[in-house]
């Protein structure tokens, strides 16, 4: 985990072949939420992007690296005061040369947050 104490895992199952789905709990109090915003915390992007790669990871069992990332789409802006429980959804396939394709749509409650595909290469 990048940042420490950042976000935990509440649970992370696989629901068929590819797909996985991952309840995280944000911990509101972390300093990156007082820069980001001071009384007004929102989840950086760069922070969602990073928590699907250790996700990602953890499911392949593998270290990864971004290629590519593609159709990112921040829908709704995520306050973890109010939402710090969020829930994502993988689709997580490794190709025959090794690269993991991951599509992954992040909610909180129902909201569509975060909408976005990425390939990864495995290290």
């Amino acid at each position: 985990m990048v940042l420490k104490d950042f976000y935990k895992i509440l649970s992370l199952e696989n629901t068929s072949d590819s797909k996985y789905d991952a309840v995280i709990l944000v911990n509101d109090k972390h300093d990156v939420f007082k820069g980001h915003f001071p009384d007004n915390p929102i989840m950086p992007g760069v922070c969602m992007i990073q928590i699907i790669k250790e996700l990602s990871e953890t499911i392949t069992k593998s270290n990864l690296m971004m290629q590519t990332l593609s159709n990112v789409k921040f829908m709704a802006l995520i306050n973890p005061e109010v939402t710090p429980e969020l829930r994502l959804e993988l689709d997580v396939i490794t190709t025959e040369d090794g690269l993991v394709k991951v599509k992954n749509t992040t909610y909180f409650n129902e909201t569509v947050a975060l909408k976005l595909s990425n390939v990864y290469k495995k290290t």
